[in-house]
């Protein structure tokens, strides 16, 4: 539906997730994907959403022209647990340690969605609440053998072996925990028709 009423547009996403691409193909858009090596260096004051919205914002501004017909796409997602914001894993050690913290207890997956033009930049986010029951130290070792997720917010992905036996409850979007509020970004791409 959206193909052809953005046929007259250049969307680019400047993202290297595969889930965010795939999300953009189910979509049923042409895309391209640019990619600009950013340091995502955030002010330490910020918090949840402020992150977030900051590093998408962030990413965007390293595209520093755009053609009137360019609509540039970038996102950055986070793991807010225990008031604090869980990124990448830096190693093994660390991603074992964030997934032992969230065990048995509910963590917030933000996500900010920055749209840049020529003309103007704005972002939108979503917040999704997600439940782990207690996870054994066996489990979290046997998935992280098996699934290195170490290129994910949270040291994990909730379409994988834990999402299916470790969460107990989601509060909001699905696909925002895996990449992207998908919802959101339809809406705001319908506007640019």
């Amino acid at each position: 539906m959206l193909r052809k009423k953005l046929q007259h547009k250049n969307i680019i996403l400047a993202s290297g997730s595969p889930r965010r691409q795939q999300y953009f193909k189910e979509l049923d858009i042409d895309f391209t994907i640019q990619l600009k090596e950013v340091e995502e260096v955030y002010p330490k004051h910020l918090r949840a959403e402020e992150i977030t919205n900051f590093l998408a914002e962030l990413k965007a501004a390293a595209f520093t022209h755009l053609n009137v017909n360019d609509v540039l796409i970038t996102s950055d997602t986070i793991v807010w647990h225990k008031e604090k914001a869980l990124g990448k894993p830096k190693n093994y050690q660390d991603a074992f340690e964030m997934l032992q913290s969230m065990s048995g207890k509910t963590h917030e997956v933000i996500t900010s969605v920055c749209f840049k033009t020529s003309v103007k930049t704005e972002t939108v986010f979503e917040v999704t609440k997600v439940t782990f029951k207690e996870i054994s130290d066996e489990a979290i070792t046997y998935y992280l053998d098996n699934y290195k997720p170490f290129d994910k917010a949270g040291s994990y992905g909730i379409q994988e072996w834990i999402g299916l036996i470790a969460i107990s409850k989601i509060e909001g979007s699905y696909a925002n925990v895996v990449g992207m509020p998908v919802d959101k970004v339809y809406d705001k791409l319908i506007e640019y028709v």
